[in-house]
């Protein structure tokens, strides 16, 4: 079995557009979205202010039409559409578990297929997003580990999972962008209420659905840019985590470039069971990843460092096991939790769920010593939404297929 070391083993590549030759603004920053409309053939100032416009209608409103972009001149709506498209995933399948919790078997442009999870709890509302297409880590518990990696999500497709789930739970703000004014290039007027923002359902994202991000490091921090953007999706990064499986090298950058809280999937507390159930392991192991933890940007008091730990019976759940997770987390000096997770079976696995008994046990030797343990409550089960579970039919094409698909775009290009 290959162990990735800390060069992404997969590009991002040329991902098919929606919409023909037209261009995906999703995904894009502000500049970017400027540059595009200037190669269109508007003039510099022109497309700072509609890059500007757009923006804000895409993340703030939600839209993909510009016809209902009404700052913007009626005569140039259509000039946009022929050129640009505000893109969507596709949504392929849609469940609901029986305690609310929903998952969308979502399809890109090129067709291959991922999954995003949406937890709703009394008190917030959590997304998580997948950030490649299948996953190159293996580990031994989880059934996203049994795909190939297919290749990674690009900056469009993650922010698009956020704006599908806030699409899907009706909460986009309200009215019209009374803010900007009307367009000095436009004679006619729009009615329309004034711009309002609703109570938030999606309060939370954390990037524990498929792939490891720190893999695809440059595309997630697009993305985890936007939608921290005041402008953009407004999300605190006090209220996003990202999830690594201690891809060491990465994590500094990911706390000094991203900047938001941290996820640990540790799973074991000695070399040998965390080599057979967390392979990269072998690549980087619990000391280095444990004094990376401790370097992380932030890290304290207030911004503890989460530590996943699936509960595996016979595995990993002993007292001992528990003691010398407190000793790890005390000689390191970390400012941390651990978040117990009850295994979720899945078809094949070679795991079982350590007893509940042994969950409560196991948590209460670590809160007596200080640090906190609470046990997650597993959630969409009945719909293989739970942690651990995530899996699609999406399969790396072949060197054949590739070819094809590339004489059937040349030929379609005439």
């Amino acid at each position: 079995m290959q162990i990735p070391g800390h060069i992404d083993p997969v590009t991002t590549g040329t991902v098919p557009l929606r919409g023909g030759n037209r261009i995906d603004l999703v995904g894009l920053t502000r500049d970017a979205i400027g540059g595009v409309l200037v190669e269109a053939g508007l003039d510099a100032k022109a497309a700072k202010l509609r890059a500007k416009q757009i923006w804000h209608w895409i993340y703030h409103r939600g839209v993909t039409d510009f016809e209902v972009m009404t700052d913007i001149a009626k005569a140039m709506r259509p000039w946009l559409t022929d050129r640009f498209i505000i893109g969507r995933p596709t949504v392929r399948e849609a469940q609901v578990s029986s305690d609310g919790t929903r998952k969308w078997l979502l399809a890109a442009a090129d067709g291959q297929e991922y999954e995003m999870v949406f937890i709703p709890d009394a008190d917030r509302g959590t997304l998580c997003v997948s950030s490649q297409v299948g996953c190159t880590l293996n580990c031994r518990f989880c059934h996203t580990g049994t795909m190939r990696l297919v290749r990674n999500l690009a900056a469009g497709e993650i922010v698009g999972q956020v704006m599908l789930a806030r699409d899907e739970l009706g909460e986009w703000p309200k009215g019209t962008m009374a803010g900007f004014g009307p367009d000095p290039d436009d004679d006619e007027e729009d009615e329309g209420g004034h711009y309002t923002a609703d109570g938030r359902i999606l309060t939370n994202i954390v990037m524990m659905g498929m792939g490891e991000p720190l893999y695809n490091f440059d595309e997630v921090k697009g993305a985890l840019k936007i939608v921290m953007d005041g402008d953009g999706l407004a999300l605190s990064r006090r209220r996003i985590t990202l999830s690594t499986s201690g891809v060491v090298p990465m994590m500094a950058r990911a706390g000094e470039e991203i900047g938001v809280n941290l996820a640990v999937s540790l799973h074991a507390v000695t070399k040998e069971i965390r080599d057979e159930i967390v392979p990269l392991n072998r690549k980087y192991g619990i000391e280095e990843l444990l004094q990376a933890c401790a370097a992380y940007p932030g890290a304290g008091n207030s911004r503890r460092i989460t530590f996943e730990y699936v509960m595996l019976k016979d595995k990993n759940d002993s007292d001992d096991d528990a003691r010398e997770l407190v000793r790890l987390i005390r000689d390191y000096g970390l400012h941390a939790k651990v978040n117990l997770i009850p295994f979720n079976p899945w078809p094949g696995a070679a795991y079982e769920c350590s007893t509940p008994e042994r969950v409560k046990a196991f948590s209460n030797l670590i809160f007596k010593a200080g640090i906190s343990a609470p046990v997650r409550t597993p959630r969409g089960r009945d719909i293989m939404a739970a942690c651990g579970q995530l899996k699609s039919a999406a399969t790396k094409p072949t060197r054949a297929e590739l070819d094809r698909i590339a004489e059937e775009k040349q030929a379609a290009l005439g």
